[in-house]
């Protein structure tokens, strides 16, 4: 929870929701194969976040407004393996409607400041295309820097490594 948000973690109730933020092509403009357009595949999608909630504890929340109980993002920090090693993956997307809030900020501050108090032995890497200069704010923003022995290719390409590892 943060000042105006509350993030929880994921539920089947909230795929149509998710839906709606996953399907718009602004929203995975830099991660198109992220485009999810069908509710049986964000349902797909919740089940697997919620299965990373039952082995670690944590992972993919979503995020709502705390004044309007308002469904507007995704956010978490899941393990991923990059060159071997494994590290935590903090992500965060957020519908077009509530860009320029600052709530992709708060919530990707929140989750790594509860990183850094549960697992703080283990590096967060935020991975983010070299054209999503958005994304890159936010990650600069709650103290990530460009680390590039983790950047490494993505689905959809090069993605930049973002961490607090100088």
């Amino acid at each position: 929870m943060t000042a105006r948000l509350s993030l929880r973690q994921p539920a089947q109730v909230d795929a149509a929701a998710i839906l709606g933020i996953l399907s718009n092509p602004s929203v995975v403009q830099h991660n198109p194969s992220d485009l999810v357009e069908e509710l049986q595949d964000v349902e797909t999608l919740v089940r697997h976040w919620q299965g990373h909630w039952e082995r670690h504890g944590f992972g993919n929340c979503c995020v709502f407004e705390e004044k309007t109980g308002r469904l507007v993002g995704n956010c978490g920090v899941r393990w991923m393996t990059i060159h071997g090693d494994r590290v935590l993956n903090l992500m965060y997307r957020f519908h077009p409607s509530a860009w320029g809030q600052g709530y992709a900020t708060e919530a990707a501050e929140a989750l790594l400041q509860w990183a850094q108090e549960w697992l703080p032995a283990e590096l967060v890497v935020a991975r983010i295309r070299p054209t999503n200069l958005a994304s890159q704010k936010v990650a600069t923003k709650i103290g990530l820097r460009r680390h590039p022995a983790f950047d490494d290719q993505g689905e959809d390409g090069v993605e930049w490594a973002f961490t607090k590892r100088s």
